[in-house]
């Protein structure tokens, strides 16, 4: 992986395939950039270069204690930089949160692809206090229990669903990406709804959601979409249940593109 250093000194990992049109993936909440890899290569296969990137405090990246959402905005201004100075950009789930926010505030971005964005505009708001709570976990060494109370209280997961997880094999993984539920917990509760700057990126936007997935993302999703007016909603049926396909998703990417 490469290394490219943020505004605030922390570095950041990315990782590129293919050539072409710089395309940087932004995953969401418990991911590494190994998840975007196969999203990464179907890009590459349509004639992009597609970047995969650490957010902060996950996988090869460093951390800063008390990161903030303007932190991880100028992690992916930093990636950019890094691969050119301007990019398309596809972010998944709180990914694609941090996508719109740090376009909202000049990350030099050419075109958005926001899928499954957790927007609640305004609806059944999670506690602001959060953050604090998941920080105070993984300072006392509660790592595992930070991971399980993003899962029930951050992301909105049944408690059977999570206490699945926990049995699982992907757990441990999960539990070394503590620290950032922290700063996904802290990105959504500033903008639980999109702000007036958000909403009026004037960058081309393209929403994306499967058919089947979460009821709360299907209508994050479609106000969105109502509410950027030159956004275009585009339905993915080969997305299921909050997982982004990555040939569909790199079909949507290439028919609005021109590679370059």
């Amino acid at each position: 992986m490469e290394i490219t250093t943020s505004a605030d000194g922390t570095e950041i990992a990315f990782e590129q395939v293919g050539d072409g049109q710089p395309v940087v993936i932004v995953g969401g909440a418990l991911s590494t950039a190994a998840d975007g890899a196969a999203l990464a290569a179907a890009l590459a296969d349509r004639g992009y270069r597609a970047i995969t990137m650490d957010r902060r405090a996950r996988g090869s990246s460093g951390d800063k204690p008390g990161s903030t959402p303007d932190d991880e905005a100028d992690d992916l201004a930093a990636v950019i930089q890094a691969v050119g100075g301007d990019a398309v950009v596809v972010g998944h789930s709180s990914g694609a949160v941090l996508a719109l926010y740090a376009a909202s505030r000049g990350v030099p971005v050419r075109a958005l692809f926001l899928s499954e964005p957790p927007f609640r505009f305004g609806d059944d708001r999670r506690s602001p206090l959060l953050a604090d709570r998941l920080q105070r976990l993984v300072d006392s060494g509660r790592s595992e229990d930070a991971v399980l109370t993003f899962q029930l209280e951050g992301v909105g997961l049944p408690r059977d669903m999570v206490e699945s997880i926990r049995q699982s094999d992907m757990f441990p993984r999960l539990v070394r990406l503590a620290q950032s539920t922290v700063y996904d917990a802290r990105l959504t509760a500033q903008v639980w709804t999109p702000s007036s700057e958000m909403l009026s990126v004037s960058r081309p936007v393209t929403i994306l959601r499967g058919e089947q997935t979460f009821p709360l993302l299907v209508t994050a999703a479609d106000r969105l979409a109502e509410r950027m007016d030159a956004a275009e909603l585009v339905i993915v049926p080969e997305s299921v249940m909050h997982r982004v396909d990555p040939v569909a998703t790199a079909r949507i990417v290439g028919e609005r593109v021109v590679r370059g």
